[in-house]
């Protein structure tokens, strides 16, 4: 398991919810610990993905009375962890030590979240989810094979816009970032209202002069609200730390318009934004992001990540840094 006390004791987002039946049990990663994602009568658990018996991975079980069963030797697991019957020897009772590794878990914004210790603070505030103005697309999850901080600080940065997403999200001819203001307040980092033209905002073919206002949330999820006129479009990320420089980013789009277009056209949409992003993170050097300001250059235009990457060594976080 990676080692950072600062993302052990977060939420993370493992699953989509729609993906969880009471059929099949899914097998994920989270801090480089196998995980089980399981739904019951009782709910979705989250559990170690290993039988106390012969080590099998119970995410290749099934769910069958209520229970987890192991595909090895079909030991069932109950929704407390304890395993209640051992075929071969259906008369015995299981011994007290015959329970798996639990971990917390819950369910919001249609993702299953998952926390490997003891969870230090709610889950990240998505507004627009309640609010019956905004339609929902969930996007994703998009691989990086690249840490977190590093997504993170490409998710804030809007400078890149004009040259990585050209035609989309920017204009090489139009590159100019205005000034904006980054207000760190307690827990969270706001950086609002940065103007930025787009030739194409949101996946409508319509241009506009819009304005950014990201609120990062924890060390890997953020969300921002992107304003041209009464339109808003909203996204939550989260991103996921599977393994040491492997990451999920999970997206959910908000938006109080464009109510007629196919959620498949803005689904094409983010995936074409996502993965011109992509290879430009993973060839990022050094891999680690420095926490040492000194490290590399900086711009007006980097304010929200100069911002983040003073606020990572503030709370203290080891994974993905330097």
């Amino acid at each position: 398991m990676i080692d950072d006390p600062v993302l052990r004791d977060d939420w993370h987002a493992v699953a989509w919810s729609s993906e969880i039946t009471d059929k099949s049990p899914v097998s994920t990663r989270l801090l480089e610990e196998r995980l089980v994602v399981w739904r019951n009568q009782d709910g979705v658990h989250v559990w170690k993905d290993l039988c106390v018996h012969r080590g099998s991975r119970l995410s290749a079980g099934r769910v069958q009375n209520n229970c987890l069963a192991c595909p090895y030797h079909g030991w069932e697991y109950d929704s407390a962890g304890r395993c209640v019957l051992i075929p071969a020897h259906p008369d015995q009772p299981p011994p007290a030590r015959a329970s798996v590794t639990m971990y917390c878990a819950t369910e919001a914004y249609g993702l299953v979240w998952a926390c490997l210790g003891n969870p230090k603070r709610s889950l990240p505030l998505f507004p627009e989810w309640d609010d019956t103005s905004f339609r929902k697309v969930f996007t994703g999850p998009y691989l990086y094979r690249a840490h977190g901080p590093r997504v993170m600080e490409n998710l804030l940065d809007v400078a890149h816009f004009p040259f990585v997403h050209a035609g989309y999200l920017g204009d090489p001819a139009k590159a100019r970032i205005g000034d904006y203001e980054v207000d760190v307040s307690g827990d969270e980092i706001i950086a609002k209202d940065i103007p930025v033209w787009q030739p194409d905002p949101d996946g409508t073919g319509k241009p506009a002069s819009v304005f950014y206002t990201y609120h990062v949330l924890r060390p890997l999820s953020l969300r921002f609200t992107k304003v041209q006129a009464a339109h808003r479009f909203s996204m939550l990320a989260c991103v996921t730390p599977a393994g040491d420089a492997e990451s999920l980013a999970w997206l959910i789009l908000a938006l109080n318009y464009a109510h007629d277009t196919p959620a498949d056209e803005l689904r094409r949409f983010q995936d074409e934004v996502s993965n011109q992003d992509i290879p430009v993170v993973e060839g990022q050097r050094p891999e680690l992001l420095p926490l040492d300001l000194q490290a590399e250059l900086h711009l007006r235009s980097d304010r929200a990540a100069l911002a983040y990457r003073k606020w990572l060594k503030k709370i203290g976080l080891r994974y993905g840094t330097a």
